[in-house]
């Protein structure tokens, strides 16, 4: 469960990336974020360069991809990921959710119920000694 809450992640992360940069044509300005021209964008009236760069590069992709490769770099080692993780991308996920309703939230919300089971189930499994008590 953990795995696949982690390729979930990972994949839909790296995918609005590269689908901002090719699909979205964002990579077009690259000349423009690279040369200094978005140094004095106003974020209350932002240009097309500064727009793409906040769809693509800037985004939540990149660090959702993050997210999902440390979900599954920590699967690999038997770890099981914190239950704050699914916690957090679970209320962003809401958010989005309802200010914008046709994203692929529902993939989120699959996996934030994945990794939450996968942790259940790991402590159920493998219950880690409380702190205080004498170790048998």
């Amino acid at each position: 469960m953990i795995k696949s809450a982690g390729w979930i992640i990972t994949v839909c992360g790296a995918a609005h990336t590269v689908a901002a940069l090719t699909a979205e044509k964002a990579a077009r300005h690259a000349g423009t974020w690279f040369s200094g021209g978005l140094w004095s964008e106003d974020l209350a009236d932002m240009s097309p360069a500064g727009s793409a760069y906040f769809l693509s590069l800037a985004s939540f992709g990149v660090p959702l991809t993050l997210v999902g490769l440390t979900v599954l770099w920590l699967d690999r080692r038997g770890l099981t990921p914190p239950t704050f993780i699914a916690w957090t991308l679970g209320t962003w996920t809401v958010v989005d959710a309802v200010v914008l309703p046709f994203t692929p939230w529902p993939l989120f919300l699959l996996a934030c119920a994945l990794l939450l089971i996968g942790a259940r189930r790991a402590r159920r499994d493998n219950p880690a000694p409380r702190a205080g008590l004498p170790q048998a």
